[in-house]
């Protein structure tokens, strides 16, 4: 009450004196503006915009959001891909220092028994989205006595995230997410959220520093026909990862859900680095091996 009131005095203050500005002491971020007169400030004129996460600048942007994209945009690459039978998620692994235990560094988290996400971003802002996500599917299940489907996850995680840029005090969420696992009746889904809150449903998709070229590749080499079992999906999942990461299995981690028995239970296990190796091994073969007959091919067409 007292907060709201001497914003209310300073609001009429400021109408009197004819200025233009944002009250910093409003909880609520109430943008008072007035008709003529110059904020009390140095800066350009977009800068004001920065000020509240629920102020749009004139051309429509919201920009604490926009830059919360930007961290993603400096993040680890996952990546993820939905199979006929299987769901994989791959992520780039980044060197840690020699005294840091690395299995306090996950980029792939399991959600549920049948759910699993990879993030790109903010590791600290990734670990509050888990945890709330863990708590959300404990809590459907004690309510509703069944699993949570994978859609009701990832739009319970993208509409946590829309809050946070719709709020005044918070700011969004620095991370994106790919959700994939499988529903009850096992169907295999795979997800994608944005820092805004926008979350879609996808066969194969990519997230952060890599995107762009991983998404590509996806597209070019993506064919729900003979992208179908486990291995198919492995290979597509480690040759978009090698258009950005160093080749090595100790770059890349990988994790595989699928289902278990004819009564619905579902497996999710992450490769051990001997299988991660051994599968590059196999994709750099194919590759040379596809090489080698284009090359041929170029040779006796001259």
């Amino acid at each position: 009450m007292l907060v709201a009131g001497l914003c209310s005095l300073l609001v009429h203050f400021c109408s009197w004196r004819g200025k233009q500005w944002l009250c910093k002491w409003c909880l609520r971020g109430v943008a008072v503006v007035w008709s003529s007169g110059s904020p009390p400030r140095s800066g350009s004129k977009m800068d004001r915009y920065d000020r509240a996460i629920t102020i749009f600048s004139p051309d429509g942007h919201l920009f604490q959001v926009e830059y919360a994209q930007e961290a993603v945009k400096k993040g680890s690459t996952a990546v993820g891909v939905r199979g006929r039978n299987c769901v994989v998620i791959g992520v780039e692994k980044k060197s840690i220092p020699t005294l840091q235990d690395d299995r306090t560094v996950r980029k792939i988290h399991s959600i549920d028994e049948h759910v699993m996400l990879a993030f790109a971003g903010l590791s600290a802002d990734a670990r509050v989205l888990v945890d709330r996500a863990r708590v959300e599917c404990q809590s459907y299940k004690l309510t509703l006595e069944d699993p949570v489907t994978v859609g009701y996850i990832a739009r319970f995680i993208a509409n946590t995230k829309q809050r946070f840029t719709q709020s005044p005090g918070r700011r969004p969420f620095g991370i994106s997410m790919l959700i994939g696992g499988f529903d009850f009746d096992g169907t295999p889904r795979l997800f994608k959220t944005e820092p805004s809150g926008a979350y879609y449903e996808y066969f194969a998709n990519s997230t952060g520093r890599g995107e762009k070229p991983v998404r590509e590749y996806l597209e070019e080499h993506y064919n729900d026909e003979t992208i179908i079992d486990e291995a198919s999906v492995l290979k597509l999942v480690v040759r978009s990862l090698s258009q950005v990461v160093q080749s090595g299995a100790q770059n890349i981690e990988i994790a595989v859900m699928k289902p278990s028995d004819e009564k619905g239970r579902v497996q999710h296990r992450v490769l051990p680095i001997e299988e991660v190796e051994e599968l590059l091994k196999v994709v750099e073969a194919e590759r040379a091996e596809a090489e080698a007959e284009e090359t041929s091919k170029k040779g006796s067409s001259k």
